[in-house]
């Protein structure tokens, strides 16, 4: 048997989706992941009884399950499946065309025939001014098979193969009637009710561990105090009002606790902290609620010992920490090739690889001495982007564990064996995510959420009626941490403005909710146009051949990357055309290559139009289309103080299309001078429509390099 041994820990959230005034939840996808993801990943263990794992449920998302069980409650996207097609109006049809084909393309359309046809009659791509007229045209069977259709594929893999009642809906395909319909959503609510009992019987006979998160899922340390911010980012600007209210921060825990121990007959042991968000100041406040370890990211070991590069019998070992707690650190690797590499590998190179890893790491740690690797991640939004919901890949994964001398083991049962010895003597403040707190506080938009947070907080506890319990339940939801992930300049969704107004919402709740009437500011949005932070900065020149071929690896290493997915986060998206958006320099001239879901010389290609539009210094748009089956490259300036005209400026010949669009940009015809500041964003038109801009809201930025850049880099 090996001296490693590694553990598994899916972590399971959905954001508080509940408007709890008036009953309604905003989004579908508590709802959607139980019958696909949250049934799956419990069910499945049962063809591997040798296979231990850890699951990660948080109190909130738990609530919502329980509540779409046992009370009539609904979202829009359910209410209007229930609907009669013949009883809809064009707005009605309008949002289901919008919105029922929010899944995967790939694996949760394209498989299915008909609601391929479907999709293909809306348009792949569709700019929002055409969609009244297309909803017109759908008769009222296809959009009964489309209400069908986007409930069905977000069933999971083992109801698709195993329920008769899934598969015969599957195997019929379209027509369906309004008995298929009702038939389904049974289903689908018979399904919903067996996960939280699912995941009670895999705990009672041993085979997996389940662990908590503080209840609405907050960041404890901003809780606590948010100036705990400026440990790992010292030189942040923070809210007006310091919020500090670790009382906040204990009730959260004690909430999670007891709902863990009425639910599940025990209380957790274990607690992955919201965002693996840790600070030393919520020690005391776990262990007083019997939490006896915590995880994190790798990065909060390194910080926490004041060593980046420490050996591998120092990174893969649990420690103590003050207060009797020990903590484990998720290798940050392996975690990711699972959530966001292995999705396009054969199952069978995926899970030899992921051994490889741990093998490897075997290799490097001493001979003697246990240890263990922590697999930590989303246990609910890589699946979609696998083949069949991941089915081989869990298949494979979980036989290799049954056979493997690299055993999976619970976090606890490790801890048992194999108490931690090493101690850390002060633990860092940081998250997950940078080691620090950037995502949720430091930028304006972040900011002026805890400040409204801080007044309604404050209003609340003025009040005569402060232990109403509606008024408290939504301050809560509104310390979770899903609101500000979509703030800032991080993350975007086609969603942003829906979480924005749900979390003014449930602020403006807590005023009602006291007989108070909410601030007008609260009817203003948070969420503004702002720099976007893209996945990666460029760090060096590049020379690109600009022939639309894949590149060759080096050609845009150095370039920056806006990645449309990892923009989003973990939210659901309409599929998009765009996928990613490199660019970068030389000394004269801006790159920019385009990777999108299109066949470029298709029969769709002559109908889009690729922008990219400079708003500083100057304003141009460098616009890319097809004319007459050849693809043509034009830049022009926005001629005289708001006016909607364009002046060509000149055609250019620094572009290549064939499998993706790459093109170049003198900086004089830009008039750029380095040093300056560009501030752009990128465009696909459909005609003269809009139909995709990228970011969202805000713009990418970059400085135009100076003579001397290429030696400057060097020497830092």
């Amino acid at each position: 048997m090996s001296r490693l041994s590694f553990a598994l820990v899916w972590h399971m959230h959905q954001p508080y989706y509940k408007d709890l005034i008036t009953g309604e939840y905003v989004m579908p996808w508590a709802r959607l992941h139980a019958t696909k993801d949250y049934y799956d990943m419990a069910a499945i263990l049962d063809k591997f009884p040798q296979a231990k794992m850890t699951f990660n449920l948080v109190p909130s998302l738990l609530d919502q399950l329980e509540d779409y069980c046992e009370n009539e409650v609904s979202d829009k996207f359910l209410s209007l499946t229930k609907r009669d097609p013949g009883d809809l109006n064009v707005n009605e049809r309008v949002f289901l065309l919008q919105n029922f084909f929010m899944a995967n393309w790939e694996t949760m359309i394209k498989p299915y025939p008909r609601y391929h046809e479907l999709l293909l009659k809306r348009g792949r791509f569709i700019a929002g001014k055409e969609i009244s007229s297309v909803a017109r045209r759908f008769s009222s069977q296809e959009i009964l098979d489309l209400q069908v259709w986007f409930n069905l594929t977000w069933f999971g893999f083992i109801s698709k193969n195993e329920d008769s009642v899934v598969s015969g809906l599957i195997k019929k395909g379209k027509y369906f009637d309004a008995g298929d319909k009702e038939e389904l959503l049974k289903k689908q609510k018979e399904i919903m009710l067996k996960v939280i009992p699912k995941y009670r019987e895999l705990m009672e006979r041993g085979q997996i561990e389940l662990t908590t998160t503080p209840f609405y899922h907050p960041i404890l340390p901003l809780l606590c105090d948010t100036d705990s911010a400026l440990e790992a980012m010292p030189h942040a600007r923070l809210p007006k009002f310091r919020f500090r209210h670790p009382e906040d921060a204990e009730e959260q825990v004690r909430l999670a606790v007891e709902y863990h121990e009425k639910k599940f007959g025990v209380k957790p042991e274990g607690m992955w902290p919201s965002e693996g968000s840790v600070s030393e100041e919520l020690l005391p406040i776990l262990a007083k609620y019997g939490i006896k370890w915590i995880a994190s990211d790798e990065g909060i070991l390194k910080n926490s010992l004041g060593n980046f590069n420490p050996a591998a019998e120092q990174l893969f070992c649990p420690y103590q920490l003050n207060h009797s707690i020990s903590m484990i650190f998720r290798n940050h690797f392996i975690s990711d090739q699972v959530g966001f590499v292995y999705q396009s590998w054969r199952a069978e190179d995926a899970v030899a690889n992921f051994f490889s890893h741990l093998r490897n790491i075997e290799q490097s740690l001493p001979q003697n001495g246990h240890y263990l690797v922590p697999v930590i991640l989303d246990g609910e939004n890589a699946w979609e982007y696998y083949q069949n919901g991941g089915k081989e890949f869990f298949e494979t994964l979980y036989a290799g564990m049954e056979n493997s001398p690299i055993k999976g083991v619970t976090v606890s049962e490790y801890l048992k064996r194999h108490p931690a010895e090493k101690k850390i003597k002060r633990l860092f403040a940081g998250s997950w995510i940078g080691s620090n707190f950037a995502v949720w506080i430091g930028h304006q938009e972040d900011n002026l959420a805890w400040d409204y947070l801080y007044q309604a907080k404050n209003e609340l506890e003025k009040s005569e009626k402060k232990d109403n319990p509606v008024a408290r339940r939504e301050l809560f939801i509104a310390e979770g941490s899903d609101w500000c992930w979509w703030y800032g300049d991080q993350h975007s969704s086609e969603n942003d403005a829906v979480f924005d107004e749900l979390f003014r919402k449930h602020l403006k709740n807590i005023y009602l909710s006291i007989g108070e009437p909410p601030p007008h500011y609260l009817d203003l949005p948070i969420k503004r146009v702002t720099e976007v932070k893209p996945l990666r900065e460029p760090s060096f020149l590049i020379h690109p051949v600009l022939d639309g071929e894949m590149p060759f690896y080096y050609e845009w290493l150095s370039a920056g990357c806006y990645d449309i997915r990892r923009a989003g986060g973990a939210m659901h998206q309409a599929a998009t055309m765009m996928r990613r958006i490199y660019y970068g320099f030389d000394l004269s001239n801006l790159y920019l290559q385009f990777v999108v879901d299109l066949d470029l010389f298709g029969e769709e290609a002559g109908e889009f139009s690729f922008v990219a539009a400079t708003f500083s210094p100057g304003e141009y748009k460098a616009q890319i289309m097809m004319k007459e089956g050849r693809y043509v490259f034009e830049l022009f300036r926005h001629e005289g103080e708001g006016k909607k005209r364009w002046k060509s400026v000149k055609k250019l010949d620094s572009f290549g299309v064939k499998h993706i669009i790459e093109f170049g940009i003198p900086f004089e015809d830009l008039g750029v001078k380095g040093g300056d500041r560009i501030e752009f964003a990128v465009m696909i038109y459909k005609g003269n429509l809009e139909l995709e801009r990228w970011p969202k809201s805000g713009m990418i930025t970059v400085t135009a390099p100076k003579e001397g850049y290429e030696l400057e880099q060097w020497i830092v």
